[in-house]
């Protein structure tokens, strides 16, 4: 005889599962026990909300379904922020919680709420186990919906009296099966093609799916054959690599920004692996006048300012690879972007980045970070107003090494992404970027990092205020207000958890600083105050001038 956890742990390792991320509790002792010793590694966190965002980046990394765990109630509850970065990204998922016992319930209603009905808003699958038996099924059910496109969450529920329960040893987890994706319909690539010939521009926006090992190859055979140029939305950097003389670099804010001008002048966008709530097509399209072409592994969610002409509906990479072989022999004018890409090139990386002032401007921060990180090297991004100054100004050239969250956009990711990171890459450098409100919502996992013996270095940017909404609050017209905050001493606060604490001094300092603390073991913390005066002029100013043709324009 075994007990239904043991069942429940063997179909966790038939899946492949490596990791199981999470706080315990007393309704899942016995699953915990039936993990001790096995092939899976338990990660406690600190907080469940951090174990969430740790499964979501392994599942991003790697493909395969991350594991978070914990008990009922305010356990449960404590996860559905990082479900939810799960679901909305696209990243597959598994969440496990206990619960009280549904036929042996000695406690009554402490600490009961309806986790599986919580759960069904934010998940692609919810259920509760309601006896040993079923478990092969739900588990294997769980993982497969999880994995299947688009990706995203599940949860299962596992009530305390089901878990202790025994059953026959012949039980079985029930094998994972190969499900191979489907190819586009060549009817379909031939009209696509057809409109890529007619097209006098076209250009290719790249997003959050075409973050895949194969897609990224194709997509760079493809734009090397067709000389096509390439967009990038904040989830989709590194796809082609800013490298590459067709990259175009990324969209930054929510807003009308220099590269938005040059889908103005496409009149064919061909979208890879979009998802359209991480940048609105709304504002690449507005008058809904473009002409759309969409490569995705499933059918596009149709909205007034997205729908498609013609769709390629299958696995990416392929489609990408036969739509190249339809057009042999094709390739697009594109001269006229060259001095474009010039004058993006002079915009982004270079000027404002070689600025002297201390506190430091963000564009000397995003310049100083990408001299200290070789190309694989990871940067995980917590959500402020830095996000956008990076997601603007910084060259990535791989995929996996430029985590962003523009979907949920949740604060307090940055850390637990890059702990997670960096146990999937343990060679690579890994650097988290937030700011002091961000990392106050999980600076507790320092402790975790501390525990792991992970290396990796949080460079925190602070401005002693929520900066984001400060600089929303101020571009709205209003007086200050709510935004400003009390800080600890980093670096000290750093030191008490047993990592190793350093703060910038100067503009100057920062790339010494950071090379010391990744040339050190166990994880760092290194403080930059930054000045934010930018914002209203970068982002408020030069954009509303470009916007009423009255701005520096860039040379078309």
């Amino acid at each position: 005889m075994m007990k239904a956890t043991d069942l429940f742990v063997r179909c966790l390792e038939a899946e492949g599962v490596e990791y199981v991320f999470g706080v315990p509790g007393e309704e899942n002792l016995d699953l915990l026990e039936s993990l001790r010793g096995t092939s899976i590694e338990v990660i406690v966190t600190r907080h469940e909300q951090a174990a969430a965002f740790m499964a979501a980046t392994y599942g991003r990394l790697t493909g395969k379904v991350g594991v978070c765990l914990s008990t009922l109630g305010p356990g449960a509850t404590n996860l559905v922020t990082g479900i939810a970065h799960a679901q909305l990204n696209g990243i597959p998922l598994l969440a496990i919680t206990g619960q009280t016992g549904i036929r042996k319930n000695a406690t009554a209603d402490f600490q009961v709420i309806d986790v599986v009905n919580m759960m069904r808003p934010i998940t692609k699958r919810t259920a509760q186990i309601q006896g040993p038996g079923s478990i092969p099924k739900e588990i294997r059910a769980a993982i497969k919906v999880a994995t299947t496109e688009r990706q995203g969450a599940c949860h299962l529920e596992l009530p305390e009296d089901v878990a202790a329960e025994e059953l026959d040893d012949s039980a079985r987890p029930l094998p994972p099966g190969l499900i191979r994706r489907s190819e586009a319909d060549p009817k379909a690539v031939r009209q696509a093609a057809e409109k890529v010939r007619s097209a006098k521009l076209p250009i290719i926006l790249v997003s959050s799916r075409g973050q895949r090992n194969l897609v990224s190859k194709n997509l760079r055979l493809f734009a090397d054959a067709t000389g096509i140029h390439v967009i990038h939305t904040q989830l989709g950097k590194g796809v082609l690599g800013d490298d590459h003389p067709c990259s175009l670099f990324a969209f930054g804010i929510h807003r009308r920004d220099y590269v938005n001008y040059i889908v103005d002048r496409a009149d064919l966008v061909i979208c890879v692996g979009y998802q359209t709530l991480e940048y609105p097509p709304s504002l690449w399209n507005p008058g809904v006048d473009r002409d759309i072409l969409n490569v995705d592994f499933v059918p596009a969610n149709t909205e007034v300012s997205f729908n498609p002409a013609v769709e390629l509906v299958g696995d990416i990479s392929s489609s990408l690879a036969m739509l190249q072989e339809e057009l042999d022999g094709y390739r697009s004018d594109n001269r006229q972007l060259v001095p474009f890409k010039l004058s993006l090139e002079r915009k982004l990386f270079v000027d404002g980045s070689t600025n002297d002032s201390f506190p430091m401007r963000p564009r000397r921060i995003v310049r100083d970070v990408r001299h200290v990180l070789a190309p694989e090297d990871i940067l995980c991004l917590d959500n402020g107003i830095y996000k956008l100054w990076f997601s603007r100004h910084f060259p990535t050239y791989q995929i996996g090494t430029f985590l962003i969250d523009n979907t949920l956009a949740s604060m307090g990711a940055g850390l637990p992404t890059a702990l997670a990171a960096k146990l999937v890459h343990p060679e690579r450098r890994v650097l988290a970027v937030v700011g002091d409100g961000g990392f106050l919502m999980n600076s507790q996992e320092m402790e975790t990092a501390v525990r792991l013996g992970l290396s990796v270095v949080v460079l925190l940017l602070n401005d002693d205020a929520f900066g984001f909404i400060k600089w929303k609050q101020r571009s709205m017209g209003f007086e200050n207000y709510c935004m400003d905050l009390g800080n600890p001493d980093f670096q000290r606060y750093a030191e008490s958890y047993g990592a190793r604490g350093f703060r910038v001094e100067s503009a100057d300092g920062l790339v010494p600083v950071l090379e010391e603390a990744f040339e050190g073991e166990g994880p760092a913390l290194v403080e930059c105050r930054i000045d934010y005066s930018e914002n209203t002029k970068i982002w408020s100013e030069e954009l509303d001038d470009l916007a009423s043709g009255e701005g520096d324009t860039l040379v078309f």
